[in-house]
């Protein structure tokens, strides 16, 4: 009797040194490659800053994990005959973390502040809303200065999210106190390490089953994978590929291969130089193995692609493109006048050599170098002297944003993603002709008809006219040829087999808001 006394003191006692509360305390660790610039979702351009951003706050609508557009603020919405006027019901019973109403002042609000300038975002916005009306307490209206197709998928965008109105009132930086209606409320952020939320208990879609998220900061990717393995961290993302294998044969990780946005091309200078011959272009095309780069280089983290866009962005389609086959492209290049006169291996036209610069990052993409070396090894292939050039990122984007007469690029190797997730961001910046440089266009590609297709489609509101637009559009694209597109990325993401509820959506982001863990 005396000893199941003394147990069962002993079991008292460790319940009252230890709270049930912290028994019970959920926390999923989430490890980033680059750290967030700051935490204002109308004022970041970076991947990292807007992945942390979309569990902080929510906008009218959004993406789900195949980009479909889903209801977040927002109950339903309609737009007007001539696309110009978008009507937003509101849902009802919403708080921002400072405890304050979310309603149609606040929607206006946070638009107002994007549509005054200066922020980074302000441009994805200024050109497109005229007015933000209130029409009720849980009614808004966008007034449109046109109709615009993309208006939905714009809205989807981070910027889009919703600023808790005491901040913008009060002038707070939002960039370092950020508030918002999302499952989890800003706790703190060790510059350099870590960003600490924790649960919003008020949270209108019921309180978050973690009671504490933290995205970590681990640039190197060895040491990501290493922190995954050893437990430090939860989720891992960005993982290399040359890690999938060993990280898989672990029964008790997770290693999900998601595809994203993103597309990685060669693009040619269409005005100038040798690359202005479409024939060249064409033959460049057709000398590239996309496949075999995907799979010995990439080791299937990219899949090869003959269109500007990945199969997740609204308005794909599927287009021929240009099959590998050097000696198709042998024979365009002597179309096009080119010949080995001299017996080195190398074409000729009236005296001279057919040799171009191809520029290409370090380390801004997967195996950004390896890839152009292997495209400079099959254009050697078919004739053709390409020079490997690169320098530091900042230097590498303003070489390639010179003015078509002090531009002497003849090809790049660069990425997309369209951030909307829609075909008029994955190709009016980069294709529509009023877009040279300084501009995304690095090709100088310039088509009328191409220039006006990409305008009806930002004008037109009709859903399938759009699809038939953007094929015709990107039917145009591949036959002129002004780039080589290579492939579109899989995202990879490694977790614990414990982790549940996450999703990867193809912006190359990792959303928690409902994920819990089971250990």
């Amino acid at each position: 009797m005396k000893r199941w006394v003394v147990a069962l003191s002993v079991v008292l006692a460790f319940f009252v040194l230890v709270p049930s509360g912290a028994m019970a305390a959920m926390k999923l660790v989430v490890g980033q490659g680059v750290e967030p610039v700051a935490l204002d979702p109308a004022d970041v351009t970076d991947n990292p800053s807007e992945e942390v951003c979309h569990h902080i706050y929510e906008g009218l609508i959004g993406f789900d994990e195949n980009m479909n557009i889903i209801p977040k603020l927002a109950t339903d919405w309609s737009v007007s005959e001539d696309g110009k006027t978008w009507t937003f019901h509101l849902k009802k019973g919403v708080k921002f973390h400072s405890g304050a109403d979310f309603n149609a002042e606040a929607v206006k609000k946070s638009f107002d502040r994007i549509l005054a300038g200066g922020l980074k975002r302000s441009s994805l916005y200024k050109p497109v809303i005229g007015e933000v009306k209130v029409v009720d307490n849980y009614t808004v209206q966008f007034v449109l200065i046109e109709s615009f197709g993309p208006f939905l998928h714009t809205l989807c965008h981070t910027a889009g999210l919703i600023v808790d109105p005491t901040l913008i009132d009060s002038k707070a930086d939002v960039r370092r106190n950020p508030s918002g209606t999302g499952p989890f409320k800003f706790k703190e952020w060790a510059v350099g390490d870590q960003i600490k939320f924790t649960a919003f208990d008020g949270y209108h879609g019921g309180k978050p089953k973690l009671d504490e998220l933290v995205f970590k900061v681990v640039p190197e990717d060895a040491s990501r994978t290493m922190m995954l393995e050893t437990g430090e961290l939860d989720v891992a993302e960005r993982l290399s590929p040359f890690d999938i294998e060993r990280l898989k044969a672990n029964k008790d990780l997770v290693v999900e291969i998601a595809p994203s946005l993103r597309v990685i091309y060669i693009g040619m200078n269409c005005q100038k130089g040798i690359t202005k011959d479409v024939l060249v272009r064409r033959a460049f095309n057709h000398a590239i193995d996309k496949k075999a780069i995907c799979d010995n280089i990439l080791k299937g983290m990219g899949v090869p692609t003959d269109t500007p866009m990945s199969p997740k962005t609204n308005g794909y389609a599927e287009v021929t493109g240009y099959p590998y086959d050097p000696q198709k492209a042998k024979e365009l290049l002597s179309q096009a006048g080119w010949k080995d006169t001299d017996g080195d291996g190398i074409l000729e036209k009236d005296g001279q050599k057919l040799s171009v610069n191809l520029m290409t990052p370090h380390g801004r993409y997967l195996m950004d170098y390896k890839v152009a070396e292997a495209a400079q090894a099959y254009l050697k292939e078919i004739g053709v002297d390409a020079k490997l050039v690169t320098m530091e990122w900042g230097a590498y984007i303003a070489t390639l944003s010179k003015p078509l007469e002090e531009n002497n690029v003849d090809m790049y190797l660069l990425g997309w993603s369209p951030s909307t997730g829609d075909a008029d961001w994955a190709l009016r910046p980069l294709f529509h002709s009023a877009n040279w440089p300084p501009n995304d266009n690095y090709s100088f590609y310039k088509n009328p008809k191409v220039d006006e297709l990409i305008e009806a489609g930002m004008r037109t509101v009709d859903t399938e006219k759009r699809k038939e637009i953007y094929k015709e559009t990107q039917e145009l694209i591949v036959e002129d040829a002004p780039w080589i597109t290579l492939y579109w990325m899989n995202n990879v993401t490694g977790y614990w087999n414990y982790v549940k509820g996450l999703k990867i959506i193809p912006l190359e982001m990792t959303f928690a808001h409902q994920a819990y863990t089971e250990r």
